[in-house]
């Protein structure tokens, strides 16, 4: 499989438009020509980690944060760019997926909130444009004829819906045409009415795939003229941005919820602002550094944070306003996150196998003093 459409796999799973504009995300080592069999899972591209794909004989890393962050003025064995350098020269290719997955239905953040229990949780901030337009294809195809045409029309990019694939709507109907002189029929003589059976087959198109599908579904259908229609749909704009906030599903004890931190994050450490209250109602989290959409957390009462890491005014303002965080390690709040994906990654990318980095690692250490 090319690198190119494990690149469309990942999109399904983690938008890039959904990605904050400061961010540096996509495929940023290598060739999208390349064949893969082996990919390596990471947070972070360390030279232990590049080492490690090295020798497991990996053709592309699947990272959370980017190994390209600012631009390089020169990529050398001993500069900046030395890990870009060694993984140029190992000829092993990079993708990168940061902010586009903490946004993502389903991502880093949703985990977070699932993990604590914060039931319907909306995004706090830094929001980003998720939407494009949508349309319906309508297609009456000859029953015997429905598999291959939604095959080809699935495969071509349509039916997606949420977290969802291949959704569409069929209903049965008679179809009829009359040949006319020039016409060369797949079904029926020319100059004799026809009744067919057929389905009426929808699905959702984003726009962008729209010519794509029209043109597999063209060349899938068994009819000289297929009958189709496309409809423009509305859509609401979906707010997408940085953290979860909400009620949890229950009032929960913070005892209860630092057991399930530690159990679904392996988190062996956190840092605590203010007293902890003893009962937890409403919630927020970001994974990684989201000290600046903390005050939108104060604005809405929540009893608690969980975070990556906070900024120390930042930690100053939780703390007056009696706001109880619990800063988990920068990674420590994300990596989690990698078993998920690659969960997903392994059903939709047969023929490659996938590993967890065993070298990717919290770059802290805390010890008693």
């Amino acid at each position: 499989m090319k690198i190119k459409d494990i690149a469309e796999t990942i999109e399904k799973i983690a938008p890039l438009k959904l990605a904050q504009d400061w961010d540096n995300v996509g495929f940023l080592v290598g060739d999208s020509n390349r064949n893969v069999k082996k990919i390596l899972l990471t947070i972070d591209i360390t030279k232990a980690v590049a080492a490690e794909a090295k020798r497991l004989k990996t053709d592309l890393i699947i990272s959370y944060h980017p190994v390209i962050w600012d631009g390089l003025k020169n990529i050398t064995t001993n500069g900046p760019g030395s890990i870009v350098y060694e993984l140029v020269r190992s000829d092993i290719a990079v993708f990168s997926i940061h902010t586009a997955l903490d946004a993502a239905v389903g991502g880093v953040n949703d985990g977070l909130a699932e993990i604590i229990g914060i039931k319907d949780a909306k995004p706090i901030g830094d929001y980003v444009q998720g939407t494009s337009e949508d349309y319906k294809l309508v297609v009456f195809i000859p029953i015997k004829s429905v598999t291959r045409v939604s095959n080809a029309i699935f495969a071509a990019g349509a039916g997606g819906l949420g977290n969802y694939r291949c959704c569409s709507f069929s209903t049965e109907g008679t179809g009829t045409f009359l040949p006319l002189a020039g016409a060369r029929p797949a079904i029926g003589k020319k100059g004799k009415l026809e009744k067919v059976e057929e389905l009426r087959f929808e699905t959702i198109v984003p726009a962008e795939k729209l010519a794509y599908v029209i043109t597999a579904m063209k060349q899938a259908h068994p009819y000289e003229e297929p009958a189709f229609d496309v409809i423009k749909l509305y859509n609401q704009q979906h707010k997408f941005g940085l953290g979860r906030i909400g009620k949890l599903s229950k009032p929960t004890r913070m005892t209860e919820i630092i057991k399930r931190i530690k159990k679904e994050t392996g988190a062996k450490a956190a840092g605590f602002v203010g007293n902890g209250k003893p009962l937890v109602k409403t919630a927020a989290v970001c994974a990684g550094s989201c000290s600046g959409i903390i005050n939108s957390v104060i604005a809405q009462k929540a009893d608690l944070y969980v975070t990556g890491e906070l900024k120390h005014h930042y930690a100053l303002a939780a703390q007056e306003a009696n706001l109880s965080c619990i800063c988990l390690g920068h990674s420590v709040s994300e990596r989690f996150i990698l078993k998920k994906l690659a969960k997903q990654l392994r059903k939709e990318l047969k023929g490659t196998t996938i590993k967890l980095s065993a070298k990717d690692a919290e770059p802290f250490k805390w010890k008693v003093l």
